[in-house]
């Protein structure tokens, strides 16, 4: 094995482990915030849709009933989510470490 094999070897190691550790640190860490941060935008829209899920009474609950056939797939499992989630407070806090 010549002295440009080993170079060559010890340098993608280095560059691998660089892209794991950056990846580690920056990345990840956003992508979880970010997703979350989606979750909590989808769940208010959907709440503003079906507040009667919830036993709040709303006047446009007629109109939004028919965004349900396309949003049927999500609807239990935001119903679920709604339901074991505390508050958004709580939600939001827990997301930026108060």
């Amino acid at each position: 094995m010549t002295l440009a094999d080993r170079i060559d070897r010890y340098l993608a190691v280095v560059r691998e482990w660089g892209a794991g550790l950056f990846h580690g640190l920056f990345t990840h860490p956003a992508y979880e915030k970010i997703e979350k941060e989606a979750e909590d935008i989808e769940d208010t829209f959907m709440l503003a849709c079906f507040p009667d899920a919830f036993g709040i009474p709303s006047p446009v609950s007629y109109y939004t009933a028919e965004l349900l056939p396309y949003l049927e797939s999500e609807f239990e499992a935001w119903e679920r989510r709604m339901w074991d989630r505390g508050s958004m407070l709580e939600r939001k806090g827990e997301q930026y470490h108060f």
